[in-house]
Parts: C-alpha cells; structure tokens; sequence
C-alpha cells in the first residue's frame, strides 16, 4: 500500500484529498434539511472527481469494457433515481447499499486470485474481511428490499431450531475465514462468500418490519467497511477514507436510529436466539367502535382553531398529497391558525424521510419541527392533525414491553386537545399492531385517501 502511495504523482494525491473533503462537507450538509441538496451535490462532485482521477492513476487495460460498464450504471443510476417514488426510496437506498457490498466482495475475490498464498496475511486478512461483510451486506440489503417491497413478509421469520441454525452457520463461515486467509487460494475465498451470503439473509428474516430501516443503516455501515478494506487491498487511500466515513457514519446513523427505536441494535438482530424476537399483532381491520366525521365537520374544528400540529407519515407519501397538505396549511395560516409539522426521526421508512416529502412541497424548514421540540407544545395545541402517521403516535410504544413498539419514543398526540386523524381505514400500521389513538374519545377519524381527504379538507375550510 505504501509503495502504492509513493508512485501516485502528488497532482493526484491532491485531487484525492480534495475529493475526501468533498465527502466530509457532503456529510455535514446531510446532517440538515436546509442543506442537505448541497451537501448532496457536493458529494456527486466528489465521486466524480475520484472516478477521473483513477484512469490517470491506473489506466484500465480494458478500456473499452470499463467505459461501456460506467455508461450502463450511470444509466441504470439515472433511470432509478429519476422513477423512484418517495415511497420506494428505502428500497433503492437498500438496493444500492447492497450493489456497493457486492462489488466490494467481487474486488477482494479478484485480489485474492492474485496474490495468492504469496500474498501478505494482513493483505489476505483484508480480502477475506472484504468478502465476508460485502457478501453479507448484498444478501442482507435484499432481503430488507423484500421486506419494504412486500415480497416477503414484514414480520419476523424465525427458522426451526434458530440457535442451531444461526450457530452452525456462523462457525462454518468463521471457519472458511480462517482456511480463505491461510490457504490465499480463490477457491476457499468463494466459498466464503457463498456463506457469507447465507448468513446475511439469516440475520435479516427475524428482523421485523418496524426494525427494517435500522438494519438498512446497519448494513449501509458493513458496506462502508468492506468499501474501505477493499481500498486497503488496492492502494486506494480515497477509497479507504470514503469507506471509512461511510462505516461511522452508517454506525451512528444507526444507534441514533435505535435510540429513537427505543431498542437495542443487538436486541434487533439477535432476540430470535432468545425467543426474544416481538411478533406482529393481528393484521385485519378491527371491529371496535371508533368516532368519524365529513370533512365539514372536521373543518369547524380546524377553522376556528388557534394552533394546529401536523404530523406527517408513511401514508402521506404513499398518496403523494404532500402538496395539498401545503395548501390546507396554507390556507390555515391565512385565517390565523397558527401551523407546525412535527417530525419524528423514523416517519417513514427512513431518516429524513418526511424532511424531504415535505420540501417537495416547499414547506419552510422553520414549520418542521423535531420530537424532542415539539413534544411539550401538545398540551396547548388545539387539534393534532395525523396524515398518514400510525406507529409514531401510537400509546402502545410507553408500554415496558408486549408489542413489537414497547419503549419507542413517540409525539404526544394524544395530549392535544382535539385530534384528527386521516386514515384509508383501520389497518394496523407497518409495526402490525392496533393504534390505542384511534379509539380514543378526543380523536375523530376521517376515512379515505389522504389525497383526496385533504383536498375535501381544504375546500370545507374555505367556506367556514
């Protein structure tokens, strides 16, 4: 690696660096809503920079081949981030997640073919690394594409006999470690990854649905870390930066998103070696009474208010009505209603997730505001208005413990005045559990799309 760094001309030990700062800048402007388009494109033009400045470091001998390959993947890129809708951007997020691991683990196996038992240990303990948790990282992220994308189920899957099973394959795929780092043979190196790849999608089944998102986090973080073994192997000291401020950042990124959970990361993966793991309540739509209303009578109660809380979910953007959500705010405000968005940190499938459904819509950062915040402002808020929301405001989660929420952090909804609550019907929500919310005697339901409801909404308020 060293004799690698030597031979770089300085020119491109420069351009190397200003990429890396590039990337450290992007992470800082992630970190807010205001500057996270920014911090996005900062980062874009430091790839972009890292990618030129490879085919003066190493000009491929495929040339040809490699061009051909970068203009697919640009346009396959394209194509997916263009389509996405908010809705499936977990599911890309995941799917490029585990592409990366992947390709990290097809890079180990390609420098193990050619080191071979000559090679260094430190440099086959890298490789064997890199196979390992890139492999596990592709066949983790797929199946929490699955799992978001309903082809396979969103509660936990335990398998028969799961310590057995869980602990047989950890061994065998130690073991192939050991034997792949000893022996530097290819061979032994795709065996590794083949159980690397059973052993992902063994710790991912028993994840439930609600613990989805955290693990994608997790896995985002394995990517980053095969991504920077995968720069050791190669010389690569951009690669090594870039891979390592993936791995912390996905690391934080995910205890954030535990604490915000409510959980324990551990708890996550490995409660089904306990019988630990929380099954998913009743998945019909219930028979208890609940009150509903029209969008007249709900106007009332929205117009003649003095302070409103919207609380934004995974509903919104399946509508896509984060647009006249805007408008009924809007036309809120105009009447004096004082308006806020409360924000939880998992809304959604993702962090951010509501941020950036909302700013699609131009809602001021300044209307959003965090759990943490606007917690305390419930008791002297007039109506909690919940579009698309369900497990974020659900009363179950200040429970110790007995549903797969138990501990989660939650807004205090239920502590406004009055609340509304827009729901297509009584569907448990993504953690498969009954919303206690729904039955209380302060909340009126108004049944239907959200789209269409607020659109109702918006015209009922106008001629209060």
């Amino acid at each position: 690696m060293g004799e690698a760094a030597a031979s770089t001309p300085t020119w491109i030990q420069l351009g190397y660096l200003v990429a890396a700062v590039c990337f450290i800048l992007a992470l800082k402007a992630l970190s807010s809503p205001r500057t996270a388009r920014v911090g996005n494109l900062i980062g874009a033009a430091g790839a972009l920079l890292a990618v030129v400045l490879v085919f003066f470091v190493a000009p491929p001998r495929n040339l040809l081949a490699v061009l051909g390959a970068m203009v697919v993947g640009a346009a396959v890129g394209l194509f997916a981030a263009r389509k996405v809708v908010m809705t499936a951007m977990p599911q890309l997020v995941a799917s490029f997640n585990g592409v990366g691991g992947g390709a990290a683990a097809l890079v180990a196996l390609l420098e193990i073919g050619e080191l071979g038992p000559g090679g260094g240990t430190l440099t086959r303990i890298a490789a064997a690394f890199t196979v390992l948790v890139g492999a596990l990282s592709l066949s983790g992220s797929a199946v929490t594409v699955g799992k978001l994308q309903d082809l396979l189920p969103g509660r936990p899957i335990v398998v028969p006999r799961v310590q057995w099973v869980y602990g047989g394959a950890l061994l065998v795929t130690v073991a192939a470690a050991v034997v792949a780092v000893v022996a530097g043979s290819p061979i032994f190196a795709i065996v590794l990854g083949v159980l690397a790849l059973v052993l992902g999608v063994l710790l991912v089944l028993p994840v439930g649905g609600a613990d989805v998102p955290i693990v994608i986090s997790l896995l985002n973080a394995c990517t980053g870390l095969a991504v920077a073994a995968s720069g050791y192997l190669l010389g690569n000291t951009l690669l090594l930066v870039a891979g390592t401020l993936v791995g912390a950042a996905g690391s934080l990124l995910t205890r954030l998103m535990a604490q915000a959970m409510g959980r324990r990361v551990t708890t996550i993966l490995f409660g089904a070696l306990g019988g630990g793991t929380s099954t998913l309540g009743a998945t019909d739509e219930s028979t208890r009474p609940v009150k509903s209303a029209g969008a007249e009578d709900i106007a009332v109660l929205l117009g003649y208010a003095r302070r409103v809380i919207i609380i934004p979910g995974y509903g919104l953007a399946v509508a896509q009505a984060q647009h006249a959500l805007r408008e009924l705010a809007d036309t809120l405000t105009a009447r004096g209603i004082e308006v806020i968005y409360a924000i939880h940190p998992v809304a959604g499938r993702m962090p951010g997730h509501m941020n950036v459904l909302l700013a699609e819509a131009n809602v001021p950062y300044d209307q959003q505001v965090e759990m943490a915040q606007v917690n305390p402002e419930f008791r002297a808020t007039d109506v909690a208005l919940v579009v698309g929301a369900n497990d974020v405001v659900n009363p179950a989660a200040r429970k110790a413990y007995g549903s797969p929420i138990a501990g989660m952090p939650i807004l205090n909804a239920d502590e406004a005045k009055a609340v509304v609550f827009l729901k297509r019907s009584m569907r448990p929500g993504f953690a498969g559990i009954e919303n206690e919310l729904l039955y209380n005697p302060k909340t009126t339901l108004l049944f239907g799309d959200a789209k269409d409801s607020l659109t109702r909404l918006i015209a009922a308020v106008e001629a209060v």
